[in-house]
């Protein structure tokens, strides 16, 4: 009864197997693949797995990649190849997008995986859901699990290759966070640190004035833990959130 859960991302491909499709489920194994590197799945890292009976992902890289991973996974796999598109609502989130199918499906699974992660700790409060990825994206749900709505932006590697491309003489290696750079590399990693850090702490006051609550804070994505250190809110750093999503997802699914 094993299951594959994928998160199919701007830059790779990430991928965790467990023992049954609901939360909780012990972990079978997990990895990564730069989407350049999918063909190489199925005979490579996938090899020695179980076989999964069944399989749920989230992709935002596009169709063409997509079927990249639908290759590898029938060669692999005997079972079909299910992705989620975000609707009006699922496991205990409704949407309040504007056009709810165009909401990014990383986007939409991590507020299901932090509501039930919320939920699993306390009593039902706001929440603010910070992806750290190629792109960074802010969200903002209310108690009742309404997604009110949430900010794009820029990942630090978007930011330094824009401003390579725009700016003569900017092509410094990366350099660290700091209260007064005094260097150009410095100047750089923390101008684009504390640029996301200002606009996640600009929605998390926004979601406290429109609730009256102080809201719960996570943070997930690859570059998480970079971030974290430079928030003026402190967030858990939840490296699963999305995997956690889907595993919620594929249970509620599976109940109706």
């Amino acid at each position: 009864m094993a299951f594959l859960a994928i998160d199919i991302g701007n830059t790779r491909l990430k991928w965790s197997m467990f023992e049954a499709a609901h939360p909780g489920a012990a972990l079978l194994a997990h990895g990564a693949e730069f989407l350049d590197h999918i063909e190489r799945l199925a005979e490579g890292p996938w090899a020695e797995l179980p076989a999964a009976t069944s399989m749920l992902g989230c992709v935002v890289a596009g169709d063409a990649v997509r079927r990249r991973a639908e290759e590898q996974l029938h060669e692999r796999f005997d079972c079909a190849a299910r992705w989620v598109v975000p609707t009006t609502s699922e496991a205990g989130i409704s949407n309040g997008y504007d056009h709810p199918t165009r909401l990014g499906a990383d986007r939409w699974v991590a507020m299901i995986g932090a509501r039930h992660r919320m939920l699993g700790e306390g009593p039902a409060r706001p929440m603010v859901v910070v992806l750290i990825g190629t792109a960074v994206t802010v969200e903002a749900v209310d108690a009742e699990g309404k997604f009110l709505g949430g900010l794009i932006l820029p990942g630090h590697g978007i930011m330094l290759r824009a401003l390579e491309s725009g700016t003569a003489g900017l092509h410094v290696p990366t350099g660290e966070v700091v209260e007064f750079p005094t260097n150009t590399s410095d100047a750089l990693t923390s101008g684009g640190t504390y640029a996301i850090a200002g606009a996640v702490d600009r929605m998390v006051a926004h979601l406290r004035e429109r609730t009256g609550q102080e809201p719960v804070r996570y943070m997930t994505g690859g570059a998480g833990w970079k971030m974290a250190p430079s928030m003026s809110n402190e967030f858990e750093l939840v490296e699963s959130l999305i995997m956690d999503g889907l595993l919620v997802i594929a249970e509620d699914r599976a109940k109706r």
